[in-house]
């Protein structure tokens, strides 16, 4: 065997253990994968500029923002949003952090009670029925085959590293952001505490992740 061979068949072990070591502290994050931005505002044509200041690189927009890290738009009761004539359910992006997730809690879940789980997570953090199907719809296709799924529910990293401001202030902001990889065993973690959000008045919901590398 040659060194070349040598040296790669180290550096694949290497790179194992530090997947493996990954339940323990920071993990290297992969995209930020669809976070999409819903506006429940209480009357209809209402005008709101929503803001992201994200360290890190966007990769994409829909719709692009009209003004620095900003979309203008116009949003009804129905969540309908109204950017320069076209209408969306959301605002989505998708982007290159230069952070990493946190999983010093969360939870270890079986592939197969992974749908089971999502739901009953997804509940507690605040979505409603309509937004928990399209998170588990986007989501679910890579996670449900796996023998596990190692995952956190993001806070103060994601808050921080991906500041989002809506004017008018809302009185409601429910921010969800999953980061998670798969595992071929299970993996003890701290369990992960979650609060259930006020969601009152005039709404802002996100929700969003990243299957990290």
């Amino acid at each position: 065997m040659n060194k070349k061979a040598i040296v790669g068949i180290f550096m694949s072990i290497l790179m194992a253990g530090l997947v493996g070591c990954a339940g323990s502290g920071d993990a290297q994050a992969g995209d930020d994968l669809k976070p999409v931005i819903y506006l429940y505002p209480q009357e209809d044509n209402a005008e709101i500029s929503v803001s992201l200041d994200y360290n890190g690189n966007l990769v994409d927009l829909i719709p692009e923002f009209n003004a620095d890290k900003t979309w203008n738009v116009t949003a009804n009761k129905d969540g309908k949003i109204t950017f320069e004539g076209q209408t969306y359910d959301y605002l989505f992006w998708e982007g290159d952090p230069n952070y990493s997730y946190d999983f010093y809690s969360g939870f270890c879940v079986k592939g197969s009670d992974t749908r089971d789980f999502l739901n009953e997570k997804l509940t507690i953090l605040g979505l409603s029925d309509s937004e928990k199907a399209e998170f588990i719809e986007f989501w679910l296709p890579m996670m449900e085959k796996n023998p596990y799924n190692l995952i956190s529910f993001q806070g103060a990293t994601y808050n921080n590293g991906a500041k989002l401001t809506v004017n008018p202030t809302p009185d409601s902001l429910i921010r969800v952001f999953m980061a998670w990889y798969p595992t071929d065993k299970f993996i003890k973690i701290n369990p992960q505490y979650l609060e259930t959000p006020t969601r009152t008045g005039f709404t802002v919901v996100e929700w969003g992740g990243n299957k990290v590398k």
